[in-house]
């Protein structure tokens, strides 16, 4: 739970009023891919965000890592639920190749959101009700 509780924090770092936020997210950091945060859902104790970088192609935009998140307002914890299905990247494919088992998946989602989050951060991403767009919705 201690990995879930410091994914919340981070969190909290680029979106502060999590229950409160709505629609599709844009931030945009000199150097750094366009990070969009999708609400997906709330309800009363949790929230469901859709959470992605816009990673430039030559025909268009991919969304990656295209992770589901769950947030537990009342438990503050923050729980990586699920990633892109394949992974192009060796050190992303190394990870989830290693873990067989629903746990060991789980562990390695949460540490790379918890890694991810951090980055996010430090790069200067943030989120809030100003940082609201509809491109691709």
């Amino acid at each position: 739970m201690g990995l879930y509780e410091s994914n919340f924090i981070r969190l909290g770092w680029l979106a502060h009023d999590l229950g409160q936020l709505s629609g599709r997210h844009l931030s945009c950091v000199p150097g750094d891919c366009d990070l969009v945060l999708t609400v997906a859902g709330h309800s009363p104790y949790t929230s469901t965000f859709n959470l992605t970088y816009l990673l430039p192609q030559r025909d268009g935009e991919v969304q990656y890592p295209d992770m589901v998140v769950r947030v537990y307002h009342d438990a503050h914890l923050v729980e990586a639920q699920q990633w892109a299905e394949s992974h192009n990247q060796p050190i992303l494919k190394a990870l989830r190749g290693c873990a067989e088992r629903e746990l060991d998946q789980r562990w390695a989602r949460n540490v790379m959101l918890n890694k991810w989050l951090e980055y996010c951060v430090e790069r200067g991403h943030r989120f809030s009700s100003r940082s609201r767009y509809t491109r691709g919705e």
